[in-house]
């Protein structure tokens, strides 16, 4: 089997998720983000794919522990 690898990312002012090459959904929060990942992660496990799944610090997108906007 091969490697599933997601990667929350800020794309547009949106979280997104990147998954082989693609930027996938759009979410209000990095936390929303990383929970999709997670979920299709699960069944890229069960498929018996190695998966990584990462998300940036608070560093990235607009500097919030969950990436929500500040208003």
């Amino acid at each position: 089997m091969g490697l599933a690898n997601y990667a929350v990312i800020d794309h547009s002012g949106q979280w997104s998720i990147l998954h082989d090459g693609n930027v996938e959904g759009k979410y209000d929060t990095k936390e929303a983000a990383f929970e999709a990942a997670v979920t299709a992660a699960s069944l890229a496990i069960r498929q018996g794919h190695e998966v990584h799944v990462s998300a940036p610090g608070h560093e990235a997108g607009n500097r919030t522990a969950l990436g929500a906007a500040t208003n």
